[in-house]
């Protein structure tokens, strides 16, 4: 009976001092799952077209996509070859950051943007948006413009894809009479 009464003893002994408290891993709750990038990639092309007719394409150097946000955030430098209905480039437009928005494929380009036509005209400014549906390119922001006969700089802009047609509002600059 002794030796029973010290194994039960010992298992009471090896239960009660096996037993630790497990504690659960922290998680930090400034994260907010929602926010974090559904996808992520580097070096990569994205194709916006309709109907099969090619409008624009981007390259960037980073990409990450938010499920929350429904837009397409791009650094790292970025590159957009646009073109026209046609399917001829018209220009490129290069910026340091830029977003796509999912639903209307339009961008938002920022922080040292340039688009130089087919013709050689330049644009430059620090935000320029995009309107894929009307091919439109357009900033309330301070603007410069060269092309082979004038130089303007103002504050607002807007033009077709291809720097043909464009107003610049609240203007100042130089042009050749001929």
């Amino acid at each position: 009976m002794k030796s029973f009464c010290i194994w039960i003893f010992c298992g009471a002994a090896l239960s009660f001092f096996g037993c630790e408290e497990k504690t659960l891993p922290s998680v930090i709750s400034t994260v907010d799952s929602r926010t974090l990038p559904q996808q992520e990639s580097w070096n990569s092309t994205i194709v916006v077209s309709d109907s099969g007719r090619i409008s624009a394409i981007i390259v960037a150097g980073y990409i990450r996509m938010s499920e929350l946000s429904r837009q397409t955030q791009m650094s790292q430098g970025v590159n957009v070859r646009f073109f026209n209905r046609e399917g001829q480039q018209t220009s490129v437009l290069t910026s340091d950051s830029g977003n796509v928005d999912e639903a209307s494929n339009n961008l938002d380009a920022r922080k040292n943007v340039l688009v130089i036509s087919s013709d050689s005209s330049r644009m430059t400014t620090e935000q320029l948006f995009w309107d894929n549906q009307r091919q439109l390119i357009y900033t309330p922001e301070y603007v410069q413009i060269k092309t082979v006969k004038e130089k303007m700089q103002g504050h607002g802009f807007e033009s077709d894809q291809s720097l043909k047609h464009y107003r610049v509002f609240h203007v100042t600059g130089q042009t050749k009479m001929e």
